[in-house]
C-alpha cells in the first residue's frame, strides 16, 4: 500500500508534467511568419528599383596552408587599421572593407586565472585560419542605374577623413569616391559599453538621381569553438520582427541560395548569440527593413544581413541612415539600458526559455540582492528565504494537514485492519475519515509542486545569465556558474590541486562538500517522519537522498547552495508546524530506527505476531518486531 507521502510525490510529479504540457499547448512556439519575397520591409518593391544581389561578406575563400596563413597575418600589418579603446572594448577597424573585425571585452578572462587571456568576441579574417573568422561589415547595394563596382564593396579601401582612434569621445568617418560621382562617407561612434553608432551616408555630384539600398553583415566562419550545444541554451542566430523572437539553431540555417528575407515593419533587430556573448545589427526604431539568416557551405559561413529600404538621392543631393551594432558581453543591466532606449525587446536576446514569466522575475531579484549584499552566494541563499516566505502560508497548510495526517495514523491503521483485501472498501473508509477530519492528503504536494518550477527557472537563470559566470562566494567557490571545486582529493578545499575535472566519472565518485550537505540535509528532513512500513518504499525512500546527492553533484554549485538552503529552511518550518499542531517529531528516534534491522509486519499478521515477540512503537506508532538481531 503507497502511503500519503509517496502519493504526494508521484502527484506532484505528474501535475508538473501537466503544467509543462498545458504551457505547451496554449502557448506553443511561434511559427515563421511566410516571407513575401516581393515585399521589402513591408513595400512592394518596384521594378525599377530592384536591387543587385548583396554581396558575399567573406571575399575570396581562406585557405587551410600555414604559409597562407603567414601571409594574411603579414598582410594585416600592411593593412591600414582604426585602433578601438574604451572603458570596456579595445580592438581595430580595417579599412579594407571597413569592416568591425577585431574585438576584446577588458573586463572577462577566458578562465579564472588571473594571466588568463581577455575574451575575444570578434576576429579579423587575417588572423583565422579556416573558420574563426567574425566580423561587422556595411555597404549599400546598388539600384537602377547603378553596377555593383560604383559601391563599396567587401574589398573596397577606405581611407580616413576624421579621426585616428576610435574612443566614446572621439568618432572617426571613413571616406570613399567611387570616381562616378558618388562620395560615400561612414561615421563610427561607440558608446563605453558595448554599442556601435553607424551613420551611412551618400553625396550624388552626378547630374543623375541614384537608386540605393542601405545594409548591414555579421558574417561568421564556422560554428563557434565554445559551442555548448546544450538544450537549455539557445545558441545561434537572434532576431526580433515586430515583436516576435526568432532564434535559429546553426543546423537550421537555410541555405545561402534558399535564404529568405523577413520583413519587419517597426521595430526588430538581429544577429548571432553565443553563451555570454552577442552581436546585432539594429535599425532605428520606427524604421522598416528586412533580414535573412543564410549559410554558405562552399565557404562555411553562416550571415545575417539586415537591409534597409531603398533610398533615391538626386543630383547634387546627399542622404544618410544610422543604424546601431551591438558587440559584447550579455548584460542584463546594460543590455535593459538599450531597451529603455529604444531598442524593443532586446532583452529577450538573452535565453529566459519558455517559463520566462519566472526566469526573469528570480534574476532580476537575484541581481537586486547582489547589489545590496555584495556577494552572489550570499544573495542565492537571501533568494531562498524570501522564496520561502512568499511560500509560506501554503507550505503552512501543507504540514498542518502533513500533520493531521500522522494524528489519523491509527485510524487508518484500524481501517486497513477492517478492510483487509477489499480495497474499494478501504478506500472509501479512507474518504469517509478526510471529510470527517476535514483533511485534505493531496496538500502535502502544494510545496513541492511550486518548488519544481522555480527550481528549473533557477537553473535557467544560473546557467545562462553572464553576472552568474565567474561569480565568486568565498573559499574554494569562486564560480557558482561551475561544479563544486572540492572533493576528498583536496580535502574539501584545504590543499591546492584540483578536483576531478567535472563530467567525469572521477567527479561522479569523488564528490564535492556542497552535494555531501545536499544528500544530509535531504536525509535529515525525512527523519521528521518514521520510515515507510512497506519494505520497497522504505528502501527507496532510505537510498532517494544519496542518489540525488550524486545526480546533482555535477551542477553548478549555486544551484546546490539554494537545494542546501531550500532544505534546511524546509526542515527548520515543518518541524515547528509540526510540534505547534501537537505532533512532536523524533527525529533523533527515527535516525536511530534507520540503522536498526527490524523485520515488518502487515496489519493482518499482527495478532499472530503479538503471541511470539513483543511491539514496540516509534515515533508515529508503526508497528515493527522485536527480532533476533535486538536481543
Amino acid at each position: 500500500m503507497i502511503d500519503d507521502q509517496s502519493k504526494n510525490l508521484i502527484l506532484a510529479t505528474a501535475l508538473s508534467f501537466l503544467v509543462i504540457l498545458v504551457w505547451f499547448v496554449l502557448f506553443p512556439p511561434p511559427e515563421q511568419v511566410p516571407i513575401n519575397e516581393e515585399t521589402v520591409a513591408g513595400e512592394t518593391a518596384d521594378a525599377e528599383t530592384d536591387l543587385a544581389t548583396i554581396p558575399n561578406a567573406a571575399g575570396p575563400a581562406l585557405s587551410t596552408d600555414t604559409n597562407d596563413k603567414n601571409d594574411r597575418l603579414a598582410s594585416r600589418e600592411q593593412i591600414p587599421r582604426i585602433e578601438i579603446d574604451t572603458p570596456r572594448l579595445k580592438g581595430s577597424i580595417s579599412l579594407v572593407g571597413g569592416r568591425i573585425d577585431t574585438l576584446f571585452l577588458k573586463d572577462y578572462r577566458t578562465t579564472l586565472a588571473p594571466d588568463a587571456p581577455i575574451v575575444q568576441v570578434l576576429r579579423s579574417l587575417e588572423e583565422s585560419t579556416t573558420s574563426g573568422a567574425y566580423y561587422a561589415l556595411y555597404g549599400w547595394a546598388p539600384g537602377r542605374g547603378l553596377s555593383a563596382d560604383q559601391v563599396p564593396n567587401p574589398n573596397t579601401r577606405w581611407t580616413i577623413q576624421t579621426g585616428q582612434e576610435l574612443t566614446p569621445d572621439s568618432p572617426i568617418i571613413l571616406i570613399w569616391n567611387n570616381g562616378d560621382g558618388l562620395i560615400f562617407r561612414r561615421e563610427i561612434a561607440i558608446d563605453s559599453d558595448f554599442m556601435f553608432a553607424i551613420t551611412q551616408s551618400v553625396e550624388n555630384t552626378g547630374t543623375e538621381p541614384v537608386m540605393l539600398a542601405p545594409y548591414g553583415i555579421i558574417a561568421r566562419h564556422g560554428e563557434p569553438e565554445d559551442l555548448r550545444n546544450f538544450f537549455i541554451l539557445h545558441e545561434g542566430g537572434v532576431a526580433r520582427a515586430d515583436g516576435e523572437l526568432i532564434e535559429t539553431n546553426y543546423d537550421d540555417f537555410d541555405g545561402i541560395q534558399s535564404g529568405k528575407w523577413q520583413g519587419v515593419t517597426e521595430n526588430g533587430w538581429t544577429g548571432f548569440t553565443d553563451h555570454f556573448w552577442m552581436t546585432a545589427l539594429i535599425p532605428s526604431p520606427q524604421t522598416a527593413f528586412e533580414f535573412n539568416t543564410v549559410y554558405d557551405s562552399n565557404r562555411d559561413i553562416y550571415q545575417t544581413t539586415a537591409r534597409l529600404p531603398t533610398i533615391s538621392i538626386d543630383a547634387n543631393q546627399r542622404n544618410e541612415v544610422t543604424t546601431q551594432f551591438f558587440a559584447g558581453a550579455k548584460e542584463w543591466e546594460a543590455i535593459n539600458r538599450y531597451q529603455n532606449d529604444g531598442i524593443e525587446g532586446f532583452i529577450d536576446s538573452i535565453d529566459w526559455g519558455w517559463f520566462f514569466f519566472l526566469t526573469k522575475p528570480i534574476f532580476w531579484l537575484l541581481h537586486e540582492l547582489n547589489l545590496i549584499i555584495g556577494n552572489m552566494g550570499w544573495a542565492i541563499i537571501a533568494l531562498t528565504l524570501i522564496i520561502k516566505a512568499v511560500l509560506f502560508p501554503l507550505a503552512y497548510k501543507s504540514y498542518v494537514s502533513m500533520a493531521k495526517m500522522k494524528e489519523l495514523q491509527p485510524k487508518m491503521e484500524e481501517l486497513k485492519e477492517r478492510a483487509g483485501d477489499d480495497r474499494k472498501k478501504l478506500q472509501m473508509g479512507m474518504m469517509e475519515l478526510y471529510k470527517k477530519e476535514k483533511v485534505n492528503p493531496a496538500a502535502g504536494c502544494l510545496p513541492i509542486l511550486l518548488q519544481i518550477p522555480i527550481f528549473f527557472s533557477l537553473y535557467k537563470v544560473i546557467f545562462v545569465t553572464i553576472e552568474l559566470r565567474h561569480a565568486p562566494w568565498f573559499g574554494p567557490f569562486q564560480d557558482l556558474s561551475a561544479p563544486d571545486p572540492t572533493s576528498i582529493l583536496n580535502l574539501f578545499g584545504l590543499l591546492s590541486n584540483t578536483a576531478p575535472e567535472a563530467g567525469t566519472i572521477m567527479s561522479l565518485i569523488f564528490i564535492g562538500i556542497l552535494p555531501l550537505l545536499l544528500g544530509i540535509s535531504m536525509w535529515m528532513q525525512q527523519k521528521l517522519n518514521p520510515a515507510p512500513t512497506d519494505p520497497t518504499q522504505k528502501m527507496v525512500f532510505a537510498w532517494l537522498p544519496w542518489v540525488f546527492m550524486f545526480m546533482l553533484g555535477g551542477f553548478a554549485s549555486g544551484l546546490v547552495v539554494y537545494w542546501i538552503a531550500n532544505n534546511v529552511i524546509t526542515f527548520m518550518q515543518q518541524y515547528t508546524i509540526m510540534r505547534s499542531q501537537g505532533y512532536k517529531p523524533d527525529v533523533f528516534g527515527n535516525i536511530l530506527e534507520g540503522f536498526k534491522r527490524t523485520k515488518t509486519l502487515s496489519i493482518s499478521d499482527d495478532t499472530k505476531a503479538k503471541k511470539n515477540v513483543g511491539i514496540k512503537t516509534i515515533g508515529s506508532k508503526q508497528p515493527t518486531v522485536k527480532g533476533s538481531d535486538d536481543k
